[in-house]
This record gives C-alpha cells, sequence and structure tokens, in this order.
C-alpha cells in the first residue's frame, strides 16, 4: 500500500473536486509553490495513484436518461472473458465487471429511452455463450461520491503525526 503525506492528501483533495483546477490555484490555497504541486502530481502518477485525469458528463443533458444493469450468466464460466471483450464493442455498455455470484458479468448501459434499451440488451443477447440475461433498471442514482472513499483512504494512507512526550521523545501516536 503506497503512503502518502498530507500535502498529497489535499492536492489529491482538490483534484477529486475538479480534475482542471490549475496547480498555481492549488499552490496558493496550501500555501507552496506551484514546482511543488506539479512534482507531487507527477509522483502520484509516476507511483499509479493518478491514472489520468476524466471528463465527467451529464449524460442526461445529452439525452441518454435510461441506465440498467445486465447480469450476464454465461453457458460456461470459461466463455466470462469472451463475452467482456464482445461487450466492449457495444457502445451502450459503459461498465462491466467479472462476478462471483448469480451472474458471470454485470454490465451498465446508458440509452435514450426504453425502446433504445430494448435494443442495447437485445444487441448484448446475441453474444455467444449467453445462456440468460436479467435486466435491472436504474430509478435513480442515488449516491455517486468519490470523495466519502477518499477521505476514509485518505486516512489510513497518511502517517500518523507525532507527539512530543514529557522526556522530548518524538512517539507515534
Amino acid at each position: 500500500m503506497q503512503k502518502i503525506d498530507d500535502i498529497d492528501r489535499k492536492i489529491l483533495d482538490i483534484l477529486i473536486d475538479n480534475t482542471r483546477t490549475p496547480f498555481t490555484d492549488i499552490a496558493k490555497r496550501l500555501l507552496i509553490s506551484a514546482g511543488t504541486v506539479h512534482v507531487r502530481v507527477k509522483k502520484l502518477e509516476d507511483s499509479g495513484i493518478i491514472k489520468g485525469s476524466s471528463l465527467n458528463l451529464d449524460y442526461n443533458l445529452l439525452g441518454y436518461n435510461f441506465v440498467a444493469y445486465i447480469g450476464v450468466l454465461a453457458d460456461r464460466s470459461g466463455q466470462s472473458y469472451d463475452i467482456l471483450e464482445s461487450l466492449k464493442k457495444i457502445p451502450n455498455v459503459t461498465v462491466a465487471h467479472l462476478m462471483t455470484g448469480k451472474y458471470n458479468v454485470i454490465c451498465k448501459i446508458r440509452a435514450k429511452d426504453t425502446k433504445h434499451a430494448k435494443d442495447v440488451i437485445m444487441e448484448i443477447e446475441k453474444i455467444a455463450g449467453i445462456q440468460r440475461l436479467e435486466s435491472m433498471i436504474s430509478l435513480e442514482e442515488s449516491i455517486n461520491d468519490k470523495k466519502r472513499l477518499m477521505k476514509s483512504i485518505f486516512t489510513e494512507l497518511t502517517p500518523k503525526s507525532r507527539v512530543n512526550t514529557n522526556n522530548g521523545e518524538d512517539r507515534s501516536t
């Protein structure tokens, strides 16, 4: 597990809110130089903690209001990777997970409406090796909070502060 210090945590906290925040703005908020921010972000990228930045679209404004999760049961579990490869070719499949339990794969689809979703589901049904599908329609996205988990992870990864004891020695708390 990679350790990060308090400054790294604060930089990440700002970037989670807006990945496009200029390094100069981050530097001003944290009272450090923009060069320090640049070096630290580069270190976080090189270590793999930061894996690029992403664009966050509002699909509803683009007309893709329908979200469903599709449970995929394969004929044989060994076919799961072939099914995943086929799912990659369907643009409306935005997320797919290899699973244990009732389904071999669960994927998320976005569509314009129920008819469009039906067309996407029918396209998924054509994939070789699928025994059965089950669709679950999302009524609303109630929780989408990356920061909540990140704050917990930051607490785990940030070294404990040091306190000065009566005899002058530093000791971890």
